[in-house]
């Protein structure tokens, strides 16, 4: 039945659907490629899915050759709802349109649990909408995300590496994090001026429950917003030596030498 729809192209030319950088628009049209997005995913059998920003709807039409059992699409553009509705006939209850801004939208009050995401996000909101989904990690099954590559680098970046830093620390605390797919800018329409990757995110099932997620965001953000710096003077605001003693932790250190471990460590000694 997906096979019987017009080529990706030919929605786009039908609909007028030029990319609009406000909305960090760039569509994949290369099928194969949107299958082997869903298939690195994983198991996706009974789940909810959630796609963000579908566009002309390549990775949708992926999800539904999947065993999900609903695929909720999340599109704050009207035009790209409109050029959907061949699929939503195709695919009926399965698939569930929803025009709406995604950073505003709970996502576990649209479908029950079991919950995955899978989407090629607009480069210009991915960080904010993953921190958000982070911070209820525990209800979904996977997240796996497309992003630029550098933020893909950073996800996954380990300590004494340029690219680690808060969101390395954030997001390793919740899941754990694998690069599964690089994708080089030729691959979209209109083409990025940068390469993206794709990240599966699992939550951990050994996250520490006596670490606070506002305590790790604040105890990160101080670190590395002065990242040069030891810290004792980058954890001044928040207790500083004091802090770090109590932690155990060496105060000449820099954030980008410390484990995930130890950023736990000071996150709960934050609290006490």
């Amino acid at each position: 039945m997906i096979a019987s729809l017009p080529p990706l192209r030919d929605v786009i030319a039908r609909h007028k659907l030029l990319a609009r950088k406000s909305l960090g628009q760039h569509f994949l049209l290369d099928l194969n490629l949107t299958r082997r997005i869903v298939e690195s995913a994983g198991d996706l059998k009974d789940c909810a899915v959630f796609e963000i920003g579908p566009g002309p709807g390549g990775l949708t039409r992926a999800l539904l050759e999947s065993e999900a059992k609903k695929i909720v699409a999340i599109e704050k553009d009207s035009r790209c709802v409109e050029s959907l509705a061949d699929l939503k006939k195709i695919a009926g209850k399965r698939l569930n349109v929803v025009e709406g801004d995604a950073l505003k939208l709970d996502l576990t009050e649209l479908a029950p649990k079991p919950r995955a995401i899978v989407a090629n996000l607009p480069y210009n909101i991915a960080t904010p909408l993953l921190l958000g989904w982070l911070r209820q990690t525990g209800a979904y099954r996977s997240l796996t995300l497309m992003f630029q590559a550098e933020v893909a680098d950073r996800l996954t970046a380990k300590p004494g590496t340029k690219a680690y830093g808060r969101l390395s620390v954030i997001t390793q605390h919740c899941c754990d994090v694998k690069r599964v797919l690089n994708v080089p800018a030729r691959a979209f329409t209109p083409p990025p001026k940068v390469d993206s990757a794709v990240v599966r995110l699992t939550p951990r099932a050994d996250r520490p429950k006596d670490v606070s997620f506002e305590s790790l965001e604040a105890v990160t953000a101080a670190a590395f917003g002065q990242r040069r710096k030891m810290l004792r003077s980058s954890l001044r605001s928040l207790g500083g030596e004091v802090l770090l003693e109590k932690a155990g932790i060496n105060p000449q250190r820099r954030a980008e030498e410390l484990t995930i471990e130890e950023f736990e460590t000071l996150a709960r000694r934050l609290r006490t």
